[in-house]
């Protein structure tokens, strides 16, 4: 690790050659850095203390970071590679992460940085942070994967897969398991290429039969590292959509189902709103009831009362035949226009407009009442203030009609909106 990277490496100007420098093993010279050192030596002594010394290169690299100066950044990360040799063996233990994430992240911004010297530097720093090679190797494989390498990101994951240090722990298990899944990711990008490909076949053709065996294979191998990650506690979104997409594909919507409940409600589980989302567009494709639906909404309403799809549970609930759903499709509208994000919404005003007239002309005054009176104190000025009926009015007259409609059942004829 003597050489940062020689893309980063500039000469020395005529100002700097008079001056004292800190000279790194392959001859960059940094004036500056001497003058940062020369002023935390102690006593005033030009004999330079380790830990302060690498404590001073950390600030100045996580400094040039926040603003950005990947060069500057590099230059002092150039010094601070230092640490791996610390004589502190608990510093030294935890040195090889801290310079793998600077150094990954200058890498990764810096304008003359390479794939070449990415692929360098993660192989070095896999070398010397023996047991952060899983986490390392994991993020280099992103790396690759956001740059288009499909195939480099593939075999560093699979020589990850099979790596080990010392006994096996929990830790480490899931991050193979992690690992594994991430190349599973990249057998369904593979398998749905197939699937594409197999859409334009016509199912007499032999090349069909073969398309579809090579399909069958991908997904085999597919699910065995898909599924055991998700079984896992966490938040694994694209995992379990590419899950789901593969076994309703080949017609187990029982595995799917009881997939999407684990992943939905099992307490283990961190909540998560795209669960019931993935649930609920699952029982939609089912054509489950209508009551199955409402059911798994009403607790994405809870976590997310301003989700998109807030608009089609009210649908839902008016179209029930039960009261309290009714009721339930009043406050959810109040619900999504209490959110500064949904002020212009105009299908949620509409909405709003009409439900409150069915609502006031089926008596039950009581409902509106419910809602109106914890609004009443600040709903006027969010929503029906002179400022936004004269600004909804200039941009789209057809809101500014919607709200003035509201406003004037809820706030009677005389009201400013």
């Amino acid at each position: 690790m003597s050489d940062f990277s020689e893309e980063l490496i500039r000469p020395t100007t005529e100002d700097e050659q008079g001056e004292p420098c800190v000279r790194s093993g392959s001859g960059m010279c940094f004036p500056w850095l001497q003058k940062h050192i020369e002023s935390i030596a102690s006593g005033g002594k030009q004999e330079k203390d380790f830990a302060q010394t690498t404590s001073a290169c950390l600030n100045f690299i996580q400094e040039a970071l926040l603003k950005h100066q990947w060069q500057r950044a590099a230059e002092y990360m150039h010094s601070y590679l230092q640490v791996l040799e610390d004589t502190d063996s608990n510093k030294r233990q935890g040195a090889p992460e801290i310079v793998w994430r600077l150094g990954s992240e200058i890498l990764y911004y810096h304008p003359k940085s390479s794939v070449e010297t990415f692929n360098t530097f993660a192989d070095r720093m896999k070398n010397i942070g023996i047991t952060n090679y899983l986490k390392i190797s994991l993020q280099h494989a992103l790396y690759l994967l956001h740059h288009g390498l499909l195939e480099d990101a593939n075999r560093i994951l699979t020589q990850a897969e099979t790596w080990r240090y010392g006994e096996k722990s929990s830790s480490q298990e899931v991050l193979v398991n992690l690992i594994q899944a991430y190349k599973g990711l990249l057998q369904y990008y593979s398998w749905y290429k197939k699937k594409m490909e197999l859409s334009k076949l016509d199912k007499d053709d032999y090349a069909y039969n073969t398309a579809s065996q090579n399909m069958l294979n991908h997904s085999w191998k597919t699910s065995i590292n898909l599924c055991t990650l998700i079984q896992i506690p966490g938040v694994w979104d694209p995992f379990v959509k590419s899950y789901i997409e593969m076994l309703e594909f080949y017609g187990d919507q029982d595995g799917a189902r009881e997939v999407l409940n684990n992943y939905a409600y099992d307490e283990k589980f961190p909540s998560n709103p795209n669960a019931h989302v993935y649930l609920y567009n699952f029982l939609k494709r089912e054509k489950a009831p209508r009551e199955k639906l409402i059911s798994v909404l009403k607790i994405l309403y809870q976590i997310v009362p301003s989700h998109k799809l807030m608009l089609e549970f009210h649908r839902l609930l008016r179209k029930s035949d039960k009261e309290e759903h009714h009721k339930l499709g009043l406050e959810v509208l109040f619900g999504i226009l209490d959110f500064a994000g949904c002020t212009k919404n105009i299908t949620a005003w509409k909405y709003l407009a009409k439900y409150l007239k069915q609502t006031l002309m089926g008596s039950h005054l009581a409902w509106v009442q419910e809602e109106w009176n914890s609004r009443k104190s600040w709903w006027p000025s969010f929503h029906f203030s002179y400022f936004w009926a004269k600004s909804n009015w200039k941009d789209d007259k057809t809101l500014a009609c919607e709200k003035a409609l509201v406003a004037g059942l809820l706030l009677g004829k005389g009201s400013q909106y």
